[in-house]
């Protein structure tokens, strides 16, 4: 049974969603931690955390995902999205608790403009992916971890791409947005309700954990342009949003120029019906309207 669960990383977009739910009544013990209680670079700490705090499950939320630092900082990268992953592996095995890690799109380069299955072979071509993908690496050594890709995550926590054209689309007239960049939405209380709903499963059937590799992101498509026009239109905004190709905005990272991922798998084995991304964005704007925490 699960009852302890470990959040890494829990104050940013999708440990603050899952902070969220928890305080909904969930009947387990969540312990929320992050870089300031708890250092997941160091086995040392860990190992001592986690005798204090006997745990069945663990979430890692924790990552570096400043994608352009990451192209100067690829050690720091590689020690959280890295190292870090394989310590709390190690804890995880050591202590036969299960494990659930949040990946990204970016181990893919967004070449082959196909929908991304989980079977299919990454091939990041950034500093921030590399590390990720050798994460996953670490992570998939243990029969017992679940590894969750996203991509393109906003909820009314933290900084985000909705709140960075929010607030654009509140100073300026006119923002330029890339078009020839395409990919899924994630509302991030819809991955952390999707994450829940996982342990619930488990507790209800001992096979119900299903370990592997799993896609989420909203349904649906879009590109950088798409997303912004609509959440001006959904935010009642009327700055014009004017489309550019990437090479016009150069960055210092690589961005996959497709990164739709294949959802059939997460929504077959754990029985889930995903929201299209607008109607999600719509609610994140809502919470984002209402909040005193911007």
């Amino acid at each position: 049974m699960i009852n302890n669960i470990l959040v890494t990383g829990s104050y940013g977009q999708l440990g603050n969603e899952l902070h969220e739910l928890a305080g909904q009544g969930l009947p387990y013990n969540f312990i929320w931690t992050d870089a300031d209680t708890l250092d997941i670079t160091d086995k040392k700490a860990l190992n001592d955390f986690v005798k204090n705090n006997p745990v069945d499950l663990l979430i890692n939320c924790a990552a570096y995902n400043a994608v352009d630092k990451a192209e100067e900082e690829k050690e720091i990268a590689e020690l959280i999205n890295t190292k870090a992953v394989g310590l709390l592996t190690e804890i995880c095995k050591e202590n036969d608790a299960k494990f659930i890690h949040i990946s990204t799109d970016y181990v893919f380069n967004g070449k082959t403009f196909q929908p991304y299955k989980e079977t299919d072979n990454p091939n990041a071509n950034s500093a921030y992916g590399i590390s990720k993908l050798k994460g996953e690496k670490e992570a998939l050594k243990y029969d017992n971890a679940l590894i969750i890709r996203t991509a393109w995550l906003h909820s009314s926590y933290g900084k985000n791409f909705v709140k960075t054209m929010l607030k654009l689309g509140a100073e300026r007239e006119t923002v330029n947005v890339i078009f020839d960049q395409v990919g899924s939405p994630t509302y991030a209380h819809d991955l952390a309700t999707v994450i829940i709903n996982i342990i619930n499963n488990a507790n209800k059937n001992k096979k119900g954990f299903s370990p592997g590799m799993y896609n989420f992101t909203n349904e649906g498509v879009c590109s950088w342009y798409d997303f912004a026009v609509c959440i001006m239109k959904s935010a009642g905004l009327s700055c014009k949003v004017l489309p550019i190709e990437t090479k016009d905005y150069p960055l210092p990272a690589n961005r996959p120029y497709y990164s739709v991922l294949n959802k059939s798998k997460i929504k077959k084995t754990f029985n889930i019906k995903i929201p299209h991304w607008t109607e999600s964005l719509y609610k994140c704007i809502d919470k984002i309207n209402k909040s005193t925490y911007i």
